[in-house]
């Protein structure tokens, strides 16, 4: 299993043409998306080249390979123009023995999410910064990980993506660089 993971992609068609360019020429058999798709949000700027619009033609081709969760900036409207579901407030994902629970972080955070088992992974955007970690909580260790932000980093941080295998999860800046990993 191989997973091509985007986040905070604010509405910027610039770094999505970028980040699907990349998908495109992997082998992936998803295309993850953790909230933050069309609008930037009040409290952020304008992205590069933002044009919600543009986005979402190059997102409504690829319905049929997009898993996504709602970010704290996509509400209904947004829904009323994309082609495949992104209302949900997480998702589950099972990666061999670990399960996944993607979230984009403001409803769920790492602390929060339902832990079931030692080895499982929170994947999660919102806070715009990379993490690739291994981490304790309850007397279990999960996988707390975020690709950052695709279009709006913070922090000094590159505009990144990750990708998410059975071995481990790895975070790349758009050429292709190796920002943070973490093996499982």
């Amino acid at each position: 299993m191989k997973y091509f993971v985007m986040s905070d992609l604010h509405g910027s068609a610039y770094y999505t043409k970028k980040l699907l360019d990349i998908y495109k020429a992997g082998e992936y058999e998803k295309l993850l998306l953790l909230g933050d798709l069309l609008y930037h949000g009040p409290r952020n700027d304008l992205p590069k080249d933002y044009a919600p619009k543009e986005v979402l033609a190059m997102l409504n081709p690829l319905k049929d390979e997009i898993l996504a969760v709602r970010g704290n900036c996509d509400a209904e409207v947004d829904q009323m123009v994309l082609d495949f579901p992104i209302m949900a407030d997480y998702a589950l994902l099972d990666l061999g023995s670990r399960s996944i629970f993607l979230s984009h972080g403001h409803v769920y955070n790492h602390e929060s999410f339902p832990l079931r088992k030692n080895g499982d992974v929170f994947l999660q955007g919102h806070t715009h910064l990379p993490v690739a970690e291994k981490k304790e909580r309850d007397g279990k260790f999960y996988f707390h990980l975020n690709p950052g932000s695709a279009s709006l980093p913070k922090e000094g941080n590159p505009n990144s993506y990750g990708v998410l295998t059975e071995k481990g999860f790895t975070i790349y800046t758009l050429d292709g660089e190796v920002l943070k990993e973490v093996e499982f």
